[in-house]
């Protein structure tokens, strides 16, 4: 059994990217992997923002994101990068607040670190 750790960089309107997220996540279990955490970083933090509405025919990230916690996934949101971006980090359910310097040691405890861009 592996450990993976993930970073996610684009941003909410990239569905497609999300699906494929998930089926990842899901084939790394099927394979008796684990996933260290996902780390929202650059454009990805805009899915820890409490503003985005999606239609009620399109994905809905938000639920894709719940899915995963469900899985006890950890799931961090780079600060800085947030901040930069003008997102409120008081209230960041399902994602924990985290630096760049903590998801460098969960990945440099892991065995691969897979992007999503």
């Amino acid at each position: 059994m592996s450990k993976i750790a993930i970073s996610v960089h684009f941003g909410v309107t990239s569905q497609s990217k999300l699906t494929l997220l998930e089926r990842y996540i899901d084939a790394t279990y099927a394979n008796n992997h684990q996933i260290s955490c996902i780390f929202l970083y650059q454009d990805g933090v805009y899915h820890a923002s409490q503003n985005i509405v999606s239609a009620s025919d399109e994905l809905q990230p938000s639920a894709v994101w719940q899915r995963l916690a469900d899985k006890a996934i950890p799931l961090l949101l780079c600060v800085t990068a947030a901040e930069k971006r003008g997102l409120n980090t008081e209230n960041t359910t399902p994602f924990t607040v985290a630096g760049l310097a903590e998801f460098a040691m969960i990945s440099s405890k892991s065995d691969r670190w897979v992007q999503f861009k």
